[in-house]
C-alpha cells in the first residue's frame, strides 16, 4: 500500500485511514483506490483492529472520482475501475463498525464513500453532494439506493436530481449524520466514539451491525424473524457466563459516567 495516497495507523484496537492525496482534494485516482482498498485489507487481516475511522487529509473528505483520469474513453464511458470498485467489497469484508469522520466536502463518489460507512460525523466545514445530475454520468457505486436509506427518498431526490449541497447542520437534521463538530475537535471526536464502541464485549460488534444491516435491506417482519433467529443461535452457541453480572455492572457505572459528564 501507498502511505503517500492512503495513510494508516493503527493504535488500541482501531484503525484511521486517511486519504492522502489533499492536493487534488482527495479525489479518487486508480492509485487512491487500490490504496484504499488496501488499507480495508489490511485492517481486516489484523485480529486487533475492531473499529476504523475514514477521514481525508487537508480540507475535503473526497471531491469525488478524479475525472482528468477517469474522463476518457478507457474511464468512465467504458465501466472503468470507477463502477463498484474494489474498496467497496474490502470495506464490506471488514466486520466491524467504521465512522467516517467527514472533514471537509463529500461530493459524489465521495459522497458514495461516506455512505459505505456505518456511521458519519462531520466537521462543521464538511458539505455533501450527489452531482451525477451536472457531469452526466449514472451513479454506480451506491448513492441511488444508500442515500434514500439514509435521509428518506424525497430528500434524496431533491440531493440527486439538483447536485444542490448539503451543509453539515442540514446533514444532521436529515438524519445523515451524528454529529457536527468544530474542525478540530473531529478526530477527537471520532476517537471517543470508537473507543466507546471498543469498549464492548470483543465479540459482538461483528454480529449486532450484521444483524442490523441484513434486517434493513428487508422487510421489518423478515428483520423481526432474522433478529429472533440470531439471538437463538448466539444464545445457544455462548450462553450467559459468571462475568455476565460483572459486565452489566461495567454498563450501569458507564451509563453513571455520562450522565455525570453531561
Amino acid at each position: 500500500m501507498s502511505e503517500d495516497l492512503c495513510a494508516y495507523a493503527a493504535s488500541d484496537g482501531c484503525a484511521t485511514i486517511t486519504l492522502n492525496r489533499p492536493q487534488a482534494k482527495n479525489a479518487l485516482s486508480a492509485g487512491l483506490m487500490d490504496a484504499l482498498t488496501q488499507a480495508f485489507e489490511r485492517a481486516a487481516q489484523d485480529r486487533d483492529i475492531r473499529v476504523v475511522i475514514l477521514t481525508g487529509a487537508g480540507d475535503a473528505f473526497c471531491a469525488g472520482l478524479d475525472l482528468r483520469e477517469f474522463g476518457g474513453a478507457s474511464g468512465i464511458g467504458s465501466g472503468g475501475e470507477w463502477h463498484r470498485p474494489g474498496y467497496w467489497k474490502a470495506m464490506e469484508a471488514f466486520e466491524g463498525p467504521i465512522i467516517g469522520a467527514i472533514n471537509g466536502p463529500a461530493v459524489t463518489a465521495g459522497l458514495e464513500l461516506a455512505l459505505a460507512c456505518d456511521l458519519l460525523i462531520a466537521s462543521s466545514s464538511a458539505r455533501f453532494a450527489d452531482t451525477h445530475v451536472r457531469v452526466g454520468v449514472m451513479p454506480g457505486s451506491g448513492v441511488s439506493q444508500r442515500l434514500p436509506r439514509a435521509v428518506g427518498i424525497y430528500r434524496a431526490k431533491y440531493l440527486s436530481l439538483t447536485g444542490n449541497f448539503l451543509s453539515a447542520a442540514q446533514a444532521a437534521e436529515w438524519g445523515l449524520v451524528s454529529h457536527v463538530v468544530d474542525p478540530g475537535d473531529l478526530l477527537p471526536t471520532a476517537r471517543g466514539i470508537a473507543a466507546d464502541m471498543l469498549s464492548a464485549m470483543p465479540h459482538m460488534l461483528a454480529p449486532i451491525k450484521r444483524v442490523i444491516d441484513d434486517g434493513f435491506a428487508t422487510t421489518l417482519e423478515e428483520g423481526l424473524s432474522l433478529e429472533a433467529e440470531r439471538s437463538a443461535r448466539q444464545f445457544a452457541q455462548d450462553k450467559p457466563q459468571a462475568g455476565a453480572g460483572r459486565a452489566f455492572e461495567r454498563v450501569r457505572e458507564r451509563g453513571r459516567e455520562q450522565q455525570r459528564e453531561r
